[in-house]
């Protein structure tokens, strides 16, 4: 039972740092969140800034050409950085879904494992009052030896008082012999359980 409540403080304690680090994952996955919605900003800003240098080339005619080439290109990067922030928002989502889930999971694990707790505990409060209701039934078990011991002293001086008495005291002497051979039995039953329970 000691070893069963060491395990599970134990395992309490494995279950909260496991929470610690879910939650500290869900943090990182919430920062990395911002950082994406900072980059399709600036990506969105790029983009506008892309359309308005084309229309700033249209206007200038033929020496515009190089710049409108140049815009359409930092357009082209802002479409595709936006795209690629869309899926890492996407994937950030998914993770925060999953530490959301794990986090749940967790605390579950932990309510159970301190309802183990509870348990172990009390079949530790109940095995050490089993252990004490043993020694005081062999404590009792030994006072009866005690008390047949001084029965069957008293029943062997019945049994010489008989002898003594002689021919007339055969019925007596007889009962006395019978006694004293179950209090012997007796004896030896009371010394058997009393080992049976120093065993147990």
């Amino acid at each position: 039972v000691t070893q069963s409540t060491k395990i599970t403080g134990e395992a309490v304690t494995a279950a909260g740092r496991a929470d610690e680090m879910v939650q500290g994952l869900a943090m990182s996955a919430q920062k990395i969140g911002e950082v994406v919605e900072m980059i399709t900003d600036i990506a969105d800003q790029t983009n506008l800034l892309a359309l308005n240098a084309t229309i700033e080339a249209a206007r200038a005619g033929e020496s515009g050409k190089g710049f409108a080439v140049v815009a359409s290109e930092v357009k082209n990067l802002a479409t595709q950085t936006t795209k690629a922030t869309e899926e890492i928002a996407g994937q950030i989502n998914n993770i925060q879904g999953a530490t959301q889930e794990s986090v749940l999971a967790i605390q579950d694990i932990t309510k159970t494992i301190d309802q183990i707790s509870e348990i172990s505990s009390a079949i530790a409060a109940a095995v050490e009052e089993q252990g004490a209701a043993t020694t005081e039934i062999a404590r009792n078990v030994e006072q009866a030896a005690a008390g047949t011991g001084e029965v069957s002293s008293n029943i062997q001086g019945v049994t010489q008082s008989a002898d003594e008495a002689g021919a007339n005291s055969t019925q007596v002497l007889d009962a006395a012999n019978e006694l004293s051979q179950q209090s012997v039995l007796l004896k030896t039953e009371v010394d058997k359980f009393m080992e049976q329970v120093r065993k147990a």
